[in-house]
């Protein structure tokens, strides 16, 4: 950054998504979760440098070239919906051309009739409607612009798919429909979805698993059933996430995250937890990175 300040955006993440399998990674704005799926693919600033391994088969992505990343990994063997899809849509084309151009590029249809029969499906795909494929990005809404880059995202089958908040400015009916679409996308066993989201009821319907980041890290990695569940998730951030949803009491988590350029020592959470204690100047670790974590009920039995 700036005078030589670094930001450590995503640390010591360590998760695996399997073929057949929806893993939601939820948390707060700025915990770097669209960080993490821009680093999969290749999309960070140039001043963003990375450490470890990202492996899709074979490849590490993390150290994969330009070249391999745009004619063998981007839309053919990972599919994204971008976080903010009308600034990925090309201005001066129509849905309709951006949808057949993929079509042409990522399937075996050919002809120009097969082709736009194909496109027309996979806008039905995320409902979008027909009478808006000729239309430009600037003329969508902002839920339009969401299913239209869905759609695309779905349009090569990848084996891995990144949706980044893919509900953004969807009524609850059409956040079911999307949600529906990406879980069918990974229901034959041969695709995996991650799924970064602030959306909690779309997780909670689509997901296998849970991953909640909080300042750059993964605090709690559990099943989708036991953290929605009775038995509830573990660490304390986790549980206060699901305390904020309206229909769990609406009770915000008190203070702010910190900064990533200034993290304290030991659990970033800490200075916001009511559980804290001493142990918690030293930095946590396992599946769920919390020195006094929840034990259920049951357990305690």
């Amino acid at each position: 950054m700036p005078g030589g300040r670094r930001v450590a955006a995503v640390t010591d993440v360590r998760f695996d998504v399997a073929p057949g399998e929806c893993l939601a990674l939820i948390g707060e704005s700025g915990c770097g979760k669209s960080v993490l799926a821009s680093a999969l693919l290749g999309l960070l600033p140039a001043n963003a440098e990375t450490a470890g391994e990202a492996r899709l088969g074979g490849l590490d992505l993390l150290t994969a070239g330009e070249r391999t990343l745009a004619r063998a990994v981007r839309g053919r063997r990972i599919g994204l919906v971008p976080q903010s899809p009308a600034a990925h849509l090309t201005p001066v084309r129509t849905v309709r051309s951006h949808l057949e151009e993929t079509v042409a590029a990522l399937t075996g249809v050919r002809g120009r009739a097969a082709v736009r029969k194909a496109a027309e499906a996979c806008a039905a795909r995320t409902a979008f409607p027909a009478d808006h494929l000729d239309r430009h990005p600037h003329e969508l809404s902002g839920g339009l612009a969401q299913r239209a880059a869905t759609a695309l995202a779905l349009v090569g089958d990848a084996p891995l798919l990144l949706a980044d908040e893919p509900t953004t400015g969807l009524d609850r009916d059409l956040v079911e429909h999307t949600v529906d679409a990406l879980r069918r996308h990974v229901a034959d066993g041969d695709r995996a979805l991650l799924l970064i989201t602030h959306d909690l009821a779309a997780a909670e319907r689509i997901a296998d698993r849970v991953a909640v980041m909080y300042a750059g890290r993964i605090v709690e990695l559990a099943d989708a059933e036991a953290f929605f569940g009775a038995r509830g998730p573990r660490h304390p951030y986790s549980r206060g996430l699901l305390r904020a949803l309206p229909d769990r009491g609406f009770t915000p988590i008190p203070g702010l995250p910190p900064e990533l350029g200034d993290l304290p020592d030991g659990c970033a959470f800490a200075p916001r937890c009511d559980r804290a204690t001493g142990l918690c100047a030293g930095l946590p670790s396992g599946s769920v990175a919390c020195h006094h974590p929840h034990v259920p009920e049951d357990a305690r039995a």
